[in-house]
């Protein structure tokens, strides 16, 4: 122990140059130099047996092994032999702060980056290469490759592309948001041949390999250079070195650059999480990316010189004979293992919408459908579009409309809807993430690529700048007018392939029309699983509504089949003269709603009437009130007029019924109470006596319906609701209206019989029901209806009879057990001789 004050102090000047240790791991040396008796035991165990002169040996042999571990700990943190220090520009500190909390949050966008700029340089060297082929030189392919080492915890990404000077290294990468792509765009513009672009304009990506990477090399041949040089940088420290590479000229040209991974970053030594990535970020780079898979296989040993001489030795001398037996068994061979390396190229796939859309074909464009679909929409693409958008934002994108409703649609969870296109620059994958449309439109799937994105800035970022809105803002537009167009193509001629029917004379059996299966329009049957989702979009995006309204398909009250709509344009093209609201009836099932007593009125004047059974309609209808100027009108709410009849003589019929009645709908209110808003002479009712109806600016049964359907209503106990109070609607000429009426007390002070109170709360259930609204009270309307069962019935009383006391049974003998004769064998049944 004495001698440690003076090792620590030998080992100061070395800590502050490039080693570097944690004290709890030179504490951990120290502790096992002990245990083997170098430093602990001469102070401790045997310094009472050991001469001064074997102390002082002793203890230079300990301080002597302290330092050749140390030195040994040290030595993969040391700089490159020959190399020059070099202070950064701007605080490093500070830089990975921003890098790590502001650009990034995700780990995996270092290898993004570096995919990023190899590519850049690949270009680069592609571009100079067109005028001067020799720059190529002994390098011609152009290509980037991925290496990992388990062993050394390293990963390695090296390129055949321009590479770097010395001086490019230390400018290039000595500079905080500087960037060598920045210097050639800017002397390309310069020149008369700008038609390339790059990247990588921002030159804070290459600090994001810091967020993985303790150490980071970086070797790099430039052919206007002789020398290859390294760059090499700690995490953390305030500079780094740059010198000749002791390996000599290993690239040719290119660049590699090489990560010592962290202890929390050591996920990327797996082969499958690097292909996963690799796959994920650079699937339609240009140049091959190419990882190296290491393999461990058994192979025959092979045998040494030795080996073969003394097995000829003694063959030859070996006279014992051999039998044929011993012959035949072939001794096995001595295995052993042998690890072998091979490229494996990861990205394979064509980024097709990169070229001229008239020479890719439909078959080229399905299979690129299901490289982007990744298996989330089953069967084909239903159509889509290829363009390249201009303007002050360029970008090329392919969008597709699937045939089948992706998976996580069918739930109707939104939530779980990802985002389903893709965000490319110069075909680097930037984010799978963004929300590049509405979620109305998240089915759409494709890709966007585009050149004046900034590579390197986090999504949170990238998706609250100004480019990004006007992207979406197009590919919005573009994704509206290709379904339009699905909308407006013309019916499919018929399929003259179908097999025709003959009769028993070979004559070809000729069907009539009324026979035949109608068509259906491809845009209805894609209708019928995506039009949810274009409701969804007309409450959601105001900006597009009226194109949206365009799109919809409703079934009507002269929509017979089952496949039969019917548009907005249409229903008001058709609309009678006197006409002005378009009238809908939103509902559970189209049975239901035709056959509802709201419908009576309508059918005998012949008025169209839209049925709205999707649970959205409610909500769409709420929300947009009107088609092109033409508002939309519940027929189960109060304010239905008709304006083919004389206005002057329906105000007079109107008062005198009001008169008339007036006496009833007093007493019936009075009767009802709460469980009605008022009591009103209907004006539209046709056969049915009343009905419940909402008030103008309330909820419909319907949407009652939907609402105590939703299971997270909070502070709704099940069951307590608070039900809507209608409208009833009697029907002056109904003679269950007329006879009740003439069953009340005139005066209005005498009690009516409970018969009299029966009927008119059963004439309020069947209101009720008819409206679409649930019974209020079950339990009162049951006692009602024993009432009027006990009357009808001429029962006297509802006491039960008496319980039956029927006679026991005598107990049958048992059946007889069924004894198989003897010397029968069942394996000797033949079935195939019994008569079936």
């Amino acid at each position: 122990r004495q001698h440690l004050p003076t090792l620590l102090l030998k080992q100061q000047p070395r800590t502050s140059t490039m080693v570097r240790y944690s004290a709890a791991a030179f504490l951990a040396a120290i502790c096992m130099l002990s245990s083997n008796g170098s430093i602990g035991n001469v102070g401790l165990v045997r310094a009472a047996e050991m001469t001064e002169a074997e102390q002082a040996a002793e203890t230079a042999a300990a301080n002597a092994a302290a330092e050749e571990m140390i030195e040994a700990i040290s030595t993969p943190c040391s700089p490159p032999e020959g190399s020059s220090a070099f202070a950064y520009e701007a605080e490093v500190n500070k830089m990975l702060d921003i890098v790590i909390n502001s650009l990034y949050t995700n780990k995996d966008i270092f290898l993004r980056e570096l995919i990023s700029n190899a590519s850049d340089a690949l270009d680069k060297i592609r571009f100079l290469s067109v005028t001067k082929p020799e720059l190529l030189g002994d390098t011609p392919n152009l290509e980037m490759k991925i290496e990992y080492d388990p062993d050394a915890k390293t990963l390695t990404i090296r390129d055949t592309g321009l590479g770097m000077t010395k001086d490019d290294l230390i400018k290039n990468l000595g500079t905080v948001a500087r960037s060598g792509t920045t210097n050639f765009m800017k002397a390309l513009k310069e020149s008369e041949t700008n038609d390339i672009s790059q990247i990588g304009m921002f030159g804070v990506g290459f600090y994001s390999t810091f967020l993985v990477a303790d150490r980071v090399s970086v070797a790099s041949k430039h052919n206007d250079d002789d020398t290859q040089n390294v760059w090499e940088s700690l995490n953390g420290e305030s500079s780094f070195h740059v010198g000749p590479d002791p390996r000599g000229n290993t690239l040719g040209r290119g660049t590699e650059i090489t990560l010592h991974l962290k202890e929390d970053a050591e996920e990327y030594l797996s082969p499958y999480k690097l292909k996963e990535m690799i796959g994920h970020y650079s699937e339609f780079v240009t140049h091959p990316v190419s990882l190296r898979q290491i393999k461990t296989i058994q192979v025959p040993k092979e045998k040494d010189e030795f080996d073969e001489e003394e097995e000829e030795k003694k063959e030859d001398g070996d006279d014992i004979e051999v039998s044929d037996e011993d012959e035949a068994e072939e001794k096995e061979p001595e295995m052993e293992e042998v690890t072998t390396y091979e490229y494996e190229q990861i990205n394979t796939d064509p980024a097709i919408w990169a070229r001229d859309k008239d020479g890719i074909t439909d078959e080229e464009y399905q299979e690129f459908w299901k490289v982007v679909s990744k298996g989330d929409s089953a069967g084909d693409a239903e159509d889509w579009t290829h363009f390249n958008a201009e303007g002050n934002i360029n970008f090329k994108s392919i969008l597709y409309v699937p045939s089948e409703v992706p998976f996580a649609l069918q739930s109707g969870n939104m939530e779980m809807m990802k985002p389903g296109l893709r965000l490319y620059v110069r075909k680097v994958l930037i984010s799978d993430e963004f929300d590049l449309m509405p979620r109305y439109l998240n089915f759409i799937k494709g890709v966007v690529d585009s050149d004046d994105l900034p590579l390197n800035v986090n999504r949170e970022t990238l998706q609250e700048s100004k480019i990004v809105k006007i992207i979406k803002k197009k590919l919005v537009r573009k994704a509206l007018e290709l379904i339009r167009k699905m909308s407006q193509q013309e019916m499919p001629a018929d399929d003259e392939t179908d097999e025709a029917e003959v009769d028993a004379d070979g004559n070809v059996i000729v069907q009539d029309d009324a026979d035949k299966k109608p068509k259906i329009h491809p845009y209805i049957t894609w209708y019928k699983k995506f039009g949810l989702s274009l409701k969804m979009g007309c409450i959601d995006d105001s900006a597009n509504k009226d194109k949206l309204q365009k799109l919809l398909r409703f079934k009507s009250s002269k929509a017979d089949g089952e496949d039969e709509f019917v548009s907005l344009q249409e229903y008001v093209d058709r609309m009678k003269e006197w006409q002005k609201e378009i009238y809908v009836f939103p509902g559970e099932s189209i049975k239901q709603l035709s056959e509802s007593s709201f419908m009576d009125a309508f059918n005998d004047r012949d008025v169209e009437v839209l049925y709205l059974t999707d649970s959205i309609d409610e909500y769409f209808i709420g929300n947009v009130r009107e088609f092109n100027g033409v508002k939309f009108r519940d027929i189960t709410k109060e304010g239905v007029k008709f304006s083919d009849e004389d206005e002057d003589l329906a105000k007079r019929r109107n008062k005198v019924y009001a008169d008339k009645f007036s006496p009833l709908t007093k007493y019936l209110k009075k009767l009802y109470g709460a469980d009605v808003s008022r009591v009103a002479i209907s004006k539209r009712l046709g056969r049915a006596p009343a009905i419940v109806s909402s008030t103008e600016w309330g909820n419909s049964a319907n949407m009652d319906r939907i609402m105590r359907a939703q299971a997270f209503a909070h502070g709704v106990a099940p069951g307590e609701n608070m039900m809507p109070t209608g409208i009833l609607e009697l029907n002056p000429r109904h003679p269950f209206v007329i006879k009740l009426l003439e069953s009340i007390p005139d005066d209005g002070e005498t009690e009516p019989p409970q018969t009299v109170k029966d009927n008119a709360w059963i004439l309020l259930d069947m209101a009720t029901m008819s409206g679409g609204f649930p019974v209020r009270d079950p339990k009162k309307f049951a006692a009602r209806m024993t009432r009027v069962l006990k009357t009808g019935l001429g029962v006297e009383s509802l006491t039960l009879a008496e319980e039956i006391d029927p006679p026991a049974e005598e107990d049958l003998p048992d059946e007889p057990a069924f004894e198989m004769p003897d010397g029968f064998n069942m394996e000797d049944l033949n079935l195939d001789d019994l008569d079936m």
